[in-house]
């Protein structure tokens, strides 16, 4: 209950952020819908609601078994027409989609584990229309560094600090964390402009699960207190995500 919790106030401030920037995008052509490709999308977590809203999503992810659920959540919601699962990955991305058919590409927790987060972005580009916006979620390097300090593992806390990837060990099972000004400047390399950098999970990481299961309004209250500190650099950089919005 308290993992679904920590997601939700992810997942909440990430789809708060978007939507603000899908809502600016779409007033190009007000009422059409926008045409979205979700990199990694899944069992579609953000793209049947998208969907909902009525924008047309392309789910591109190499799992059958997350497509068939993906599949299933839009059927259910009403939605099947709007929403189209492709299986594949972001070294595909580009002859799967086409060359400037989104108005918004969604990458949440995939640049991580793709074998080139340079030609992945460079494939996101190509996708998007001039204009588009590109939503990215990364790991960031930070807040593994401080996980594991406070854990009492320092050397492995020292290992992430320095190590190109942000690692912490040979065991670590995320293969690369980004920090803010390597991703930006990435980005930029790739052609996109950044306009937003929001921290996401600053504090959810952190907070004792037992508190947050057992105190009234405590999920609530932290909910709160990641909105507000979201955008305040020293805070945006111990979070755990970096949410970063970008255009074409």
């Amino acid at each position: 209950m308290v993992e679904r919790r920590r997601r939700g106030v992810r997942t909440a401030l990430v789809g708060e952020a978007l939507r603000v920037a899908l809502a600016a995008r779409e007033r190009t052509d007000p009422g059409a819908g926008l045409d979205i490709v979700d990199l990694g999308g899944g069992t579609g977590g953000f793209a049947v609601p998208l969907a909902v809203e009525g924008h047309r999503v392309t789910v591109v992810d190499p799992s059958p078994d997350a497509l068939a659920s993906l599949e299933r959540r839009a059927r259910d919601e009403g939605v099947s027409e709007l929403v189209r699962g492709v299986q594949g990955d972001a070294a595909e991305l580009l002859g799967l989609t086409g060359e400037s058919t989104a108005d918004a590409v969604l990458c949440h927790g995939v640049l991580e584990v793709v074998d080139d987060p340079v030609q992945a972005l460079q494939a996101m580009a190509s996708v998007l229309r001039e204009g588009g916006v590109l939503s990215l979620l990364v790991a960031q390097r930070n807040a593994v560094v401080l996980a594991r300090a406070l854990a009492g593992h320092l050397a492995e806390a020292r290992i992430a600090l320095q190590d190109p990837d942000g690692r912490w060990g040979a065991t670590d099972p995320m293969p690369r964390r980004f920090d803010e000004a390597v991703i930006t400047a990435q980005l930029a390399d790739a052609g996109f402009m950044v306009h937003t950098v929001h921290g996401v999970r600053t504090f959810a990481d952190l907070v004792p699960s037992a508190f947050v299961d057992s105190e009234p309004g405590a999920a609530d209250s932290l909910a709160e207190l990641e909105r507000a500190a979201s955008q305040h650099p020293a805070f945006r950089a111990l979070a755990t995500q970096l949410h970063i919005l970008a255009t074409r």
